[in-house]
């Protein structure tokens, strides 16, 4: 749950702009890929230290694994620097090459600059999430981010409509948000940690360091991935008009209602993974994993049920534009096939990073955006001209992919894992 919030930040704001008209909303639909791309960084790091943590618990080094949480928010604020520097100086650009024009290109870049600077709160309030979570902790990371994203519910129309500031005082809400959840997480970090995160546990440790960013960093470039494909996509259906990209927004953001759950899960599958890997209890691990599929393949099927038969009703929280709503609403009935093959990918991709492996994710990932939805894409909106609904099919090809990829790999791991450490030893 704690993760899902990360993303419902847009979510919210998208909710209320999109009462502001098209133009605001296709604003939106452009700068959520770079939103996105913020979120993977934060997302990733928190991968890495969750991993690396878990596994250390799982071993029973508890003063190696409090070191480690405190490097993991120190990295979480060094990978903050440059991310915000590259945004400040390339949003323009960026922006542009991604199709934004005159208004909505603005528009993005005022959303943007304002949600950039929000970037030094966001990573470390998450690095404390993630180290909660490794420890089993899953309801003070959740206490944080609800209170954050509610605080933010109530914010956005008082800066947006009170206060008349349009898409800026939705940042800027966003923000007020990030650093009262910081300071949250910073109380219960010092109150309520199992972890003994003091000067006497400190020590600097490169490669301690090494190892959060060896699984971090290529986790972060998995989901930037999708950041990249995403301003892909909207650069090709830019041709279509601002209804249509506005459209699209408004599918992806319901697509995030439904992926980040799933990741949620996968996140805690990734603890318990880590845990039971580092523990040696190599039935559990099977047993856990095979559960954690079930639960997300579940909740992918009953959401695409849902929105197949009711799709306005879904997008109706986010715009009342007839054109948008209608646009939507039939791409949405295709954009949900890919639902049940996303929920396999997520879980077993969070599996491998919890024992440790970090190319899976990449090569997963890079086959499914790159080498089959993408270049599909392109083929269909460029050289056959089709509408833009093909794109969905384009992604369904991408994911069924991936998830034949994904079923593969982790069956090989297991194997590999069971035949190299046959011996189980007790949870301590």
């Amino acid at each position: 749950m704690a993760t899902m919030v990360q993303t419902m930040y847009n979510l919210v704001d998208t909710a209320y702009i999109g009462r502001l008209g098209t133009a605001p909303l296709a604003a939106l639909t452009f700068s959520f890929p770079l939103f996105f791309t913020l979120v993977s960084f934060n997302i990733g790091m928190g991968v890495g230290l969750n991993s690396t943590v878990s596994r250390l618990l799982g071993a029973g080094d508890e003063r190696a694994a409090a070191n480690t949480a405190m490097h993991g928010i120190a990295c979480s604020l060094l990978c903050a620097i440059p991310l915000f520097l590259i945004a400040e100086i390339f949003l323009d650009p960026l922006l542009t090459i991604l199709g934004a024009e005159m208004e909505v290109h603005k528009l993005a870049g005022d959303y943007m600059r304002i949600i950039a600077g929000g970037i030094f709160l966001m990573f470390p309030m998450y690095a404390i999430s993630s180290i909660f979570t490794a420890q089993g902790d899953t309801v003070t990371p959740m206490k944080i981010q609800f209170f954050t994203l509610f605080l933010n519910l109530g914010l956005d129309p008082l800066f947006i409509f009170t206060f008349k500031m349009g898409i800026k005082g939705a940042a800027i809400a966003t923000n007020i948000a990030l650093l009262a959840g910081l300071i949250q997480a910073l109380f219960y970090l010092k109150r309520r940690s199992a972890l003994n995160l003091g000067r006497r546990t400190w020590h600097l440790s490169f490669a301690t360091i090494r190892e959060i960013f060896a699984i971090g960093l290529p986790a972060s470039l998995a989901m930037l991935m999708m950041a990249i494909y995403m301003m892909g996509v909207n650069r090709l259906i830019a041709v279509y008009g601002t209804d249509t990209v506005a459209a699209l927004g408004l599918v992806t953001r319901i697509d995030s209602a439904v992926i980040i759950p799933m990741v949620a899960f996968s996140v805690a599958l990734l603890t318990l993974s880590a845990l039971f890997y580092g523990a040696g209890r190599l039935q559990l691990l099977r047993e856990i994993i095979q559960f954690a599929i079930f639960v997300n393949v579940s909740f992918a099927l009953s959401c695409s049920l849902l929105m197949f038969i009711w799709p306005h009703f879904f997008i109706r929280f986010f715009t009342d534009k007839a054109e948008p709503l209608r646009l939507a609403a039939t791409y949405l009935r295709l954009e949900i096939l890919s639902f049940p093959f996303m929920a396999i990918t997520i879980a077993v991709n969070r599996t491998l990073q919890g024992l440790g492996l970090s190319l899976p994710s990449l090569v997963i990932n890079g086959t499914r955006l790159f080498i089959v939805a993408l270049p599909l894409a392109a083929i269909f909106v460029i050289y056959f001209k089709y509408d833009f609904r093909m794109v969905a099919i384009a992604a369904l090809c991408g994911n069924l992919t991936s998830a034949t990829i994904a079923g593969l790999w982790l069956k090989r791991t297991l194997t590999r894992i069971e035949n190299t450490r046959p011996l189980q030893r007790p949870l301590s």
